[in-house]
């Protein structure tokens, strides 16, 4: 019999700062540097960061930091409001990562929706989360190719991430945002947020693999979800008592889901984002485990994972 041939893969893993210093909550923030933080993340073994609030803003000054941590910038959040907003003004806003970005030649921008989200409002129960019409929905992938494509051309792709609290949560709500839009926005996929939505995150990998340039590992704590009052708890709440979590800490099996993921050819960055009380939950040992986990899956699913960090460092 013959063997089927063996698919050559390569992916990259990277981090996201907010274990360490969390945006919404400053309670679950710890007291460290940026360069502590990157110190921290590359001993566990990662070789990417994602753009905190305590990163500066000038490639200048950015790139000797990462080159001395041995590590890249893997993307960054860019909270957009064409949900509600005109273009111009997104435009406006995203120029100065978009030229930033560039300069230290990170893969893409993450495309969070903020228009009429509740995910930052901790008064705003799971359950008022907003919703989109057929014909809203329609007319804002619409939008989200446009500015998706706009962003390419200045020489930045964009990566669309779904997220609890905002107008694309659920899985069906995924699919019709993923049916309306084009090639223009490609996708994150966040298995932690589809997952803690009711999704089933390997049925969304198969339907979405085509468009999916970047991926969260964020896993979840079943139990603490579970245990959730969406009509009076908010999902800010949720994050504080510790629904999210590290791979190989959690609720999700990523042994499949990066299995999926390699079936699938997926050679982007897989991140760890999990945002945690980092007293209960120290940041550094919480990476330690999700690299070890991370490690462990992506060499059962055939992935050659990059060790260096800065080109050249």
């Amino acid at each position: 019999m013959n063997k089927k041939p063996e698919l050559k893969l390569e992916s990259q893993t990277g981090h996201v700062p907010i274990a360490w210093w969390n945006d919404d909550l400053a309670e679950l923030s710890d007291d460290v540097s940026l360069e502590e933080c990157l110190r921290q993340s590359r001993s566990a073994g990662f070789t990417g960061m994602e753009m905190g609030r305590r990163f500066p803003n000038d490639p200048e000054i950015m790139l000797p930091i990462l080159k001395k941590a041995d590590v890249t910038l893997c993307g960054g959040w860019f909270s957009g409001t064409l949900v509600d907003e005109d273009m111009g003004r997104n435009k406006d806003r995203i120029q100065p990562m978009i030229d930033l970005f560039k300069a230290v030649n990170a893969p893409c921008i993450v495309y969070g929706e903020v228009g009429r989200s509740i995910q930052g409002d901790r008064s705003r129960p799971l359950a008022t989360k907003p919703k989109l019409s057929n014909d809203e929905m329609r007319a804002y992938a619409r939008r989200l190719t446009e500015f998706g494509e706009w962003c390419a051309e200045q020489g930045m792709p964009l990566s669309y991430h779904h997220h609890m609290a905002a107008v694309v949560e659920t899985e069906p709500e995924l699919d019709a945002f993923m049916r309306h839009s084009g090639e223009g926005i490609p996708l994150l996929l966040d298995a932690g947020h589809l997952a803690f939505a009711g999704g089933d995150v390997l049925r969304a990998i198969d339907n979405h693999h085509k468009r999916i340039s970047h991926v969260h590992v964020k896993d979840v704590r079943m139990g603490v979800i579970d245990g959730l009052d969406r009509t009076k708890q908010s999902f800010l709440d949720a994050v504080a008592l510790g629904a999210f979590t590290v791979p190989g800490d959690g609720s999700l099996e990523f042994g499949a889901i990066v299995q999926r993921f390699a079936d699938h050819g997926y050679e982007g960055w897989f991140v760890v984002e999990a945002e945690q009380d980092p007293k209960k939950n120290p940041p550094l040992k919480m990476a330690q485990v999700g690299y070890k986990e991370l490690m462990r899956v992506m060499t059962a699913a055939g992935y050659t994972v990059e060790t260096q960090g800065f080109p050249n460092a």
